[in-house]
């Protein structure tokens, strides 16, 4: 198990830090950032009350029929003119 530090620094000491990092190194916290960020929406979505009833809906309206494939949409939209 690798060992865990845990530090408390600045917003402004942070940036310092990433400021000296060269271009690979910022792209790999950048996708540890995004991870943790989606990771984290994720869970909100999952307890969010709204999120829950939409998701319940969309499943109901799938299950009575009441949808549009991809193809669908594509067929009738690209009949209208703009």
């Amino acid at each position: 198990m690798p060992a865990v530090v845990k530090l408390q620094l600045s917003l402004e000491a942070l940036a310092e830090a990433i400021a000296s990092l060269d271009l690979e190194e910022k792209r790999q916290l950048q996708e540890i950032i995004e991870q943790q960020i989606f990771e984290a929406e994720e869970e909100l979505y999952e307890d969010d009350p709204q999120v829950i009833a939409e998701i319940a809906e969309a499943r109901q309206a799938y299950q009575d029929g009441d949808y549009q494939t991809i193809q669908e949409y594509i067929a009738s939209s690209s009949g209208k003119t703009s």
